[in-house]
């Protein structure tokens, strides 16, 4: 089979000017780069009248699938063993609780809603989801990242990507069989355990050994070469076993953080994710049927209520229970409650893939994605002047504004 490259030029070019328009304009708004690829998605489309710019869809799935394994390869390079480790026990309760407790309360409304099984568990395990980097950067933003519910809120994000990678793949797994059995979901669940533990245990002696050895050579181009090479390489093997490629690509980039160039390594593969990245965001915004709004606009409000709801609450209480203080867990329980981010439109994207969910879905969450991030800067402010309302003792107040004047008088 011959392949054009004036179609996929041209897609290409469409693609990439018009996310760069939605991304500049997203940055002159102060919004997040994601709402304009999304946005940008739905402008080149085919389901945006009058008519799609984009003549092959085939190639821009293509780019995307490529752009989620980098995404979470680079995510998975912020965050080496040891890093996790110290996040320790309290961290792990937390982002459990909150995981488990909103995909059960999530399945529930979704089942309430009349949703089929399958719709059920993509839309709860979507909206289980907090982005990471979206919180982070927020909390980065409002100078809060230093709080102690700041290391909380990182510790149980980074576990619960994990919890949610890892129920992706299971969902992935058993969904191609069109029914669940207890012999191969248990076999699954064993499949991923012991990918993830043999990814950590064997991986972690011998991965980080090898990059050092080759950015030891200097030549920078050798090296991305090769930590592509590892996370295409785990992202095959994941996939050729029944799991998803991004749980490969994930832990792939947890070995490269084990090295000693993984400073280098990160600067390096940063670029290249942030273009294919953007492929992928686009993609999903262009495989939005923005016609089937008025259908679920609906229950996408009753979805991110219950899930603001149960991540609250879930978190707070768990927060309580590991010793932290009323005020560190009513942060904690705010900065966590939006769901959304990259990794629920990953989510959105791996049902899609395997023909476990309906036309609706992915729009679906793209669009309470959208609205999500556009509400946690907000929900973040709000509620962590409210926890500090809630503080057993004014002059904790007091003093956290004679450190702010301290601070602007010594600027």
């Amino acid at each position: 089979m011959v392949i054009e490259i004036g179609p996929i030029l041209h897609d290409f070019t469409i693609v990439m000017i018009v996310a760069s328009v939605m991304a500049l304009v997203s940055y002159k708004l102060k919004q997040p780069m994601v709402i304009g690829y999304i946005i940008a998605g739905m402008i080149i489309g085919p389901y945006t009248p009058p008519f799609g710019l984009v003549l092959n869809l085939d190639v821009l799935n293509l780019f995307s699938e490529i752009g989620v394994m980098l995404l979470l390869f680079v995510v998975g390079m912020e965050f080496p063993i040891e890093k996790l480790r110290k996040i320790g026990k309290r961290a792990f309760v937390i982002a459990t609780s909150e995981a488990f407790g909103t995909f059960a309360i999530g399945f529930v409304v979704t089942q309430s809603l009349n949703y089929s099984l399958s719709n059920s568990l993509f839309l709860a395990l979507a909206i289980s989801v907090t982005s990471t980097v979206i919180v982070m950067r927020m909390l980065e933003e409002l100078g809060m990242v230093k709080e102690e519910a700041s290391y909380v809120i990182l510790g149980v994000a980074v576990i619960e990507d994990i919890i949610v990678i890892s129920m992706l793949a299971i969902l992935q797994s058993v969904s191609t069989t069109g029914h669940v059995i207890g012999t191969e979901l248990a076999l699954t669940i064993g499949t991923v355990i012991v990918f993830i533990a043999g990814v950590l245990f064997v991986g972690s002696k011998t991965i980080p050994k090898f990059i050092n050895f080759v950015g030891r050579t200097n030549q920078h181009d050798v090296l991305v070469v090769t930590i592509l090479g590892v996370a295409f390489g785990l992202s095959f093997i994941a996939y050729e076993i029944g799991i998803s490629v991004a749980t490969g690509a994930f832990f792939a980039g947890v070995l490269i953080a084990e090295s000693k160039v993984h400073a280098v390594t990160r600067v390096l593969a940063t670029p290249i994710k942030d273009m294919f990245a953007a492929l992928f965001f686009v993609s999903i915004g262009a495989l939005m049927d923005i016609t089937q709004i008025p259908l679920f606009i609906i229950p996408a409000i009753v979805l991110i209520l219950a899930s603001l709801g149960a991540k609250f609450f879930t978190v707070y209480l768990a927060s309580k229970s590991q010793g932290y203080s009323p005020v560190t867990a009513l942060r904690a329980g705010f900065g966590l409650s939006s769901s959304g981010g990259e990794l629920a439109l990953v989510v959105a994207k791996g049902g899609a893939d395997i023909g476990a969910t309906s036309n609706f879905v992915l729009p679906m969450i793209g669009t309470m994605t959208i609205i999500t991030t556009f509400i946690t800067p907000y929900l973040i402010k709000t509620g962590w002047k409210l926890a500090d309302s809630f503080s057993p003792s004014n002059t904790r107040r007091g003093l956290f504004s004679f450190r702010g004047k301290k601070k602007k008088a010594s600027e």
